[in-house]
């Protein structure tokens, strides 16, 4: 194993010296292949959606974990048919080709998923000196880091690198993954955040983001290990992870009991992305398919209202929407394996896109910008009472909000639907007039910043929680892709920490793995 100090690619194309990311970390070479960088021609981005209706999403801050990169996991593929994802048990091959299978839409015609997504073109800057994907598929691993699948319909920024990724990777769980506190496993941990909760506590939006990475990032032993912890701290009447643990894993964070939707959404697709990734049950008792399936079951079964509406966790009903919950991609995919409530899940990405389109009114005054509310209800007018009697919640657009248009992104970068990408416009055009390097970490409904950290000796330190998912809804356009390099380049410092170490790292990872191909639906390769 060689530790390579690699300065990021734009420097060195640039012809900049030498010098280390702010990290000051090596970046470890893997096996075969780091990752590479491309100064790409634009490309344009295709396909045409179908009329769609509303949509809302969910917030939380996960973290992840980390650990040496792990190979291995028996079996490959998924399962066929029988609530299985996808048509194909392979992966990656050492050419790709174009995407096939794909899930279709609703809410919104899809374009076929055959064109939904190509092979990153050969890497040709020699100052990279690094191979591009897609990494060929290897013994128990289908889609080894990197692979720069790139979508048809979206634009990526020129000179992306994969070296960025995998030292946000390594500095992410340098700092808050640790099995000091966890009764099984290992844990995210939050070492550093603005807000109430107790230093080096865990939420379970955390553990979620951490298995999203590890999944990504072909870390098998840290995707088990954070699922096992996650088994130690779940609901009983739910059986899903309840939201807020001690640092010490004795228990139960204050008002820490009850799930939380996006935290058990985000969990179960990674789970899915695990099945197709590995295959089989790893170091678990069951398959990641099986347990797959049963979240989804228990998602639906507590966190959905009437059949359509998207609650926040299992309490509260269509007036307490936080629609930075809102994955309607992930929804797709759930309804091939929750195939007792297919339907169902397709009626609650039309309810949902619904709703999000209600949100956007001139009586909010954001119609043109997307600046979705925290917390609004089912006709979106913002509820700052969602959360009841004497609690008030924020109605702007905040640290849930922000990832509103990475949940809605991957709609139209991966299905094509319309309705994403009517929404995702809106974002794209507010925040590329603003500009990514003065993007704050707070707006009002009608544009007006409204920072909530970024103040004070803190100005001048941005959030990679709004910035990196401004860039991945500014992907759905080829005339954004100034703006989209832009925000890739401030992301990949590692540097835009106002919002905290945990959850800004999180979303540095997050943001960079989308804006590089590496953010995929496996099931359609």
């Amino acid at each position: 194993m060689i530790a390579l100090h690699r300065a990021p690619c734009r420097e060195r194309l640039a012809g900049a010296p030498r010098v280390l990311r702010s990290f000051g970390l090596p970046v470890v070479a893997l096996g075969l292949v780091l990752g590479g960088c491309r100064p790409p021609a634009p490309i344009v981005s295709e396909g045409s959606g179908g009329s769609g209706s509303g949509g809302s999403a969910s917030g939380g801050k996960p973290g992840s974990s980390g650990g040496a990169t792990a190979s291995g996991g028996s079996g490959s593929g998924g399962a066929l048919g029988s609530g299985g994802v996808g048509s194909s048990s392979g992966g990656s091959t050492a050419t790709g080709g174009a995407a096939s299978g794909g899930s279709s839409a609703s809410g919104g015609s899809s374009v076929d998923a055959t064109d939904a997504a190509v092979d990153a073109p050969p890497d040709l800057p020699p100052a990279c000196a690094i191979k591009r994907g897609p990494t060929p598929k290897q013994s128990g691993v289908s889609f080894p880091f990197p692979q720069n699948r790139e979508s048809s319909r979206c634009t990526y920024p020129v000179d992306y690198c994969n070296a960025d990724v995998q030292a946000a990777y390594e500095q992410w769980k340098a700092d808050t993954v640790t099995a000091d506190g966890a009764p099984a496993g290992r844990r995210v941990k939050r070492p550093a955040e603005p807000g109430s909760l107790d230093k080096d506590s865990t939420v379970s939006e955390g553990i979620a983001y951490g298995m999203l990475i590890a999944v990504y990032m072909n870390d098998q032993a840290l995707f088990d290990d954070l699922w096992k912890y996650e088994q130690k701290f779940l609901d009983g009447r739910t059986g899903l992870m309840n939201w807020y643990i001690k640092a010490d894993g004795s228990g139960l964070g204050n008002n820490g009991g009850g799930p939380a939707t996006d935290a058990d959404e985000d969990m179960a697709f990674a789970l899915l992305m695990a099945d197709k990734q590995w295959g089989g049950s790893g170091s678990l008792g069951k398959s990641y398919l099986e347990i797959a399936k049963d979240t989804i079951g228990k998602i639906y079964a507590n966190e959905i209202f009437d059949y359509k509406y998207l609650k926040p966790g299992s309490w509260g009903d269509n007036s307490a929407t936080n629609l930075s919950y809102f994955a309607p991609a992930y929804y797709r995919l759930f309804a091939k394996v929750d195939t007792a409530n297919a339907s169902n899940w397709m009626m609650v990405i039309d309810t949902m896109y619904g709703v999000l389109q209600a949100a956007l009114s001139s009586s909010n005054g954001n119609q043109m910008n997307g600046l979705v509310p925290a917390w609004c209800d089912a006709g979106g007018k913002p509820n700052g009472g969602a959360l009841g009697p004497g609690q008030q919640t924020p109605t702007h657009y905040q640290y849930d909000s922000c990832r509103t248009p990475f949940r809605i992104g991957l709609d139209w970068c991966w299905n094509g639907n319309q309705s994403a990408l009517n929404y995702i416009k809106l974002t794209s055009s507010f925040f590329s007039g603003i500009g990514a390097t003065k993007i704050v970490d707070g707006y009002d409904l009608n544009g007006k910043e409204h920072a909530q950290e970024q103040m004070g000796d803190k100005a001048a330190i941005q959030s990679a929680a709004f910035v990196g998912p401004a860039a991945v809804g500014a992907m759905s356009d080829v005339q954004y892709q100034p703006f989209v390099t832009e925000a890739y380049k401030a992301v990949a410092t590692g540097k835009l920490l106002v919002g905290g170490v945990y959850y800004d790292e999180s979303w540095t990872v997050l943001s960079l793995l989308m804006l590089t191909g590496n953010f995929l639906d496996y099931t359609s390769y």
